[in-house]
């Protein structure tokens, strides 16, 4: 019983959090030291309203700030490089990590690499890997969330693809979580329908496999289920109504919540969109809203116990796996999120090698049962499909 009940536990960071927070933009920036700071963001996001705003808060206040924008949807290890080299030659010395998961990534793993004279690749998250880098090198960092998805902004790692090798890699250290968070809901309204779905999907995904993943830790269980039911509560509202203050406030608060929760881990979910977002360039959050469903099939008799309170703590009017599944695919296509891989274009020309793929995912070692790359193989081909058949024991 000992060991069930043993666990070693992390939480993260301060955040501003609120209406017109981004007005503390430069007061941030200065407690952390900063006096020429580089703000990171996605190609996007370069000449958006939100990114002149967070800029000329910090030029009315008298902090000179850079801009790098050279971060594609799903960050590589080239557009890392750029960055550095970006932050080098403008003399900066701290980052504004702003945008989605994709700019708040890159920008954390860039601030990680101004300072060291290894290869990103060489701080993957195996091992003791995180012990190679050079901390004293570390830029500091202030996260400024503008999608409710991924969380990033209380996270210790980012998602790199290398691509060399079609792979998403995660690259870690404790000290890569940014020191101040900035979350303005704000910032957020301006947020396109379809990705407000896919971005608060994903976030619930986030805290579902949290919620899922075996192990001992219930502060993570906790911080999960509060998070599906403030998506629950929150997301349809803000797809609907962009403008819903309180609508986006609480979709800030659940993908931090997700980012939280899923130190507990992940799971088959995200084993495999990181290797289809890699291969196929996809919308992580979009192709986690599509996964989800065919993964809690395979998953069921490992769930069914925790499926039978998540219905309670979401209302539903039934109890159990079957009322979870039943209002999961409702959900999804009230949000107008597609039910098949197939319909955004993913195609079926390596189904062998993304299922050995996600089996070296990080993720998959949170899944609630152990599978094999077959297993994921025929995962995916039921979710090109859109086969939610219960899933036979593949060797």
């Amino acid at each position: 019983m000992t060991n069930t009940i043993s666990g070693k536990w992390n939480y993260p960071t301060a955040v501003f959090f609120g209406p017109g927070t981004i007005q503390k933009l430069p007061e941030a920036c200065r407690k952390l030291g900063m006096k020429n700071p580089l703000l990171i963001t996605d190609a996007g996001l370069r000449d958006n309203a939100i990114t002149k705003t967070a800029l000329a808060v910090n030029e009315k206040a008298g902090l000179k700030t850079g801009i790098f924008a050279g971060i594609k949807s799903n960050p590589t290890g080239q557009n890392i490089a750029d960055g550095v080299k970006a932050y080098h030659a403008g003399k900066h010395d701290g980052v504004i990590a702003f945008g989605g998961g994709s700019g708040v990534d890159a920008a954390k793993a860039i601030a990680l690499m101004v300072g060291q004279d290894r290869p990103l690749w060489d701080f993957v998250d195996e091992g003791d890997n995180f012990l190679r880098v050079k901390e004293s090198g570390m830029a500091p960092v202030v996260a400024v969330p503008t999608t409710a998805g991924t969380g990033s902004e209380v996270g210790r790692a980012s998602v790199i693809t290398n691509e060399a090798t079609h792979e998403k890699k995660i690259i870690f250290h404790p000290k890569m979580l940014p020191a101040i968070v900035i979350s303005d809901p704000e910032l957020t309204v301006a947020l396109p329908a379809h990705i407000t779905a896919a971005t608060g999907i994903d976030a619930f995904v986030h805290c579902f496999e949290a919620f899922c993943a075996p192990g001992y830790h219930p502060m993570a269980d906790g911080i999960a289920m509060e998070g599906m039911r403030l998506v629950t509560e929150y997301l349809p509202r803000a797809y609907k109504n962009g403008n819903d203050i309180e609508a986006r406030a609480n979709m800030l608060a659940a993908a931090s919540m997700g980012a939280a929760a899923f130190q507990k881990g992940l799971g088959g979910v995200h084993a495999l969109a990181h290797p289809l977002g890699a291969v196929y360039d996809k919308h992580h959050g979009l192709l986690n809203a599509i996964l989800l469903p065919y993964v809690m099939v395979r998953n069921r008799d490992a769930i069914v116990e925790k499926m039978d309170l998540l219905s309670r703590v979401l209302n539903l009017p039934g109890r159990g796996f079957d009322p979870v599944l039943a209002w999961a695919l409702d959900f999804r296509k009230q949000l107008g999120i597609q039910h098949t891989l197939t319909d955004i274009g993913v195609p079926s020309d390596r189904i062998a090698d993304i299922g050995v793929m996600a089996l070296a995912d990080p993720s998959a070692g949170g899944n609630p049962i152990p599978l094999t790359a077959a297993e994921y193989a025929e995962i995916f081909r039921q979710a090109l499909k859109g086969d939610l058949a219960v899933q036979k024991k593949v060797a």
